[in-house]
């Protein structure tokens, strides 16, 4: 509920529009949950943690064009860590990141104590995230759009190619995680999301977050779903903007 003030100690440039913040504090967290940081004089947002004391964030607004102003020694506010995590196994896992979705799931793959594989996407070898951590734990294949590493394509054309896992888990653009979602659906693997959505409170009062047609709350709910929760919802198909009007994807 309480707002921390935290300095700034480094800051990591992953690529032209994505940073790591890293701050004077660990959370002691389940990856998979997120903070709520306060940029003030302009905006609160949810982040997932990619460190204990880390945030990955990608420029894409107000909020975060304000962030990448500053510079080590500034101070933000976080509250948090917030939502519920991954559910943890010693099985094996396969993980799916597609973009920033690889953030908070560097952490999870850090401390599963089965065997990981992982399949990690963007759109060029430049925005491959955190392909060392997930090297450092298991096998990775690799998927760019633009065919500049690894496979050309997106992660998903590559679930047929990998077997012998008991789990997926997936974090990253939404269609992308409905297509492995109805991958999984077909073949009876139990799967994991982690969803990106618009979170006002962070607490699970407003209702901003929910999702149709339970009213579950990503803030508090989620963010991380088993595929049994979201298979007849709106995911995949749409989300809400800060007025609550539908997105479609």
């Amino acid at each position: 509920m309480y707002v921390r003030n935290v300095e700034l100690t480094d800051i990591v440039v992953e690529c032209s529009d994505v940073k790591t913040f890293f701050f004077d504090h660990h959370f002691d967290f389940v990856p998979g949950q997120y903070v709520m940081i306060w940029i003030r004089g302009v905006d609160e947002i949810p982040m997932s943690l990619s460190y204990a004391d880390g945030i990955t964030v990608r420029e894409v607004g107000d909020a975060t064009s304000e962030l990448f102003k500053l510079s080590i020694g500034d101070e933000i506010g976080i509250r948090g860590p917030f939502g519920n995590g991954f559910r943890l196994t010693n099985k094996c896992i396969l993980l799916v990141a597609g973009g920033l979705g690889a953030a908070p799931l560097a952490p999870l793959s850090e401390i599963l104590t089965g065997e990981v594989i992982t399949l990690l996407g963007a759109k060029t070898e430049d925005e491959l995230l955190f392909v060392d951590r997930f090297t450092n734990v298991g096998d990775v294949l690799l998927a760019t759009d633009d065919g500049s590493c690894g496979y050309k394509g997106v992660p998903i054309d590559l679930l047929g190619k990998i077997t012998g896992y008991d789990e997926i888990i997936s974090c990253g653009p939404e269609k992308m995680m409905k297509a492995v979602l109805n991958f999984a659906t077909t073949t009876g693997v139990p799967t994991q999301f982690s969803l990106q959505r618009y979170i006002k409170c962070g607490i699970g009062l407003c209702g901003s977050c929910c999702i149709d047609p339970d009213g579950l709350r990503v803030c508090s709910d989620g963010p991380v779903f088993t595929g049994e929760q979201l298979e007849h919802s709106e995911f995949g198909y749409y989300s809400r903007d800060a007025s609550g009007r539908k997105v479609y994807l």
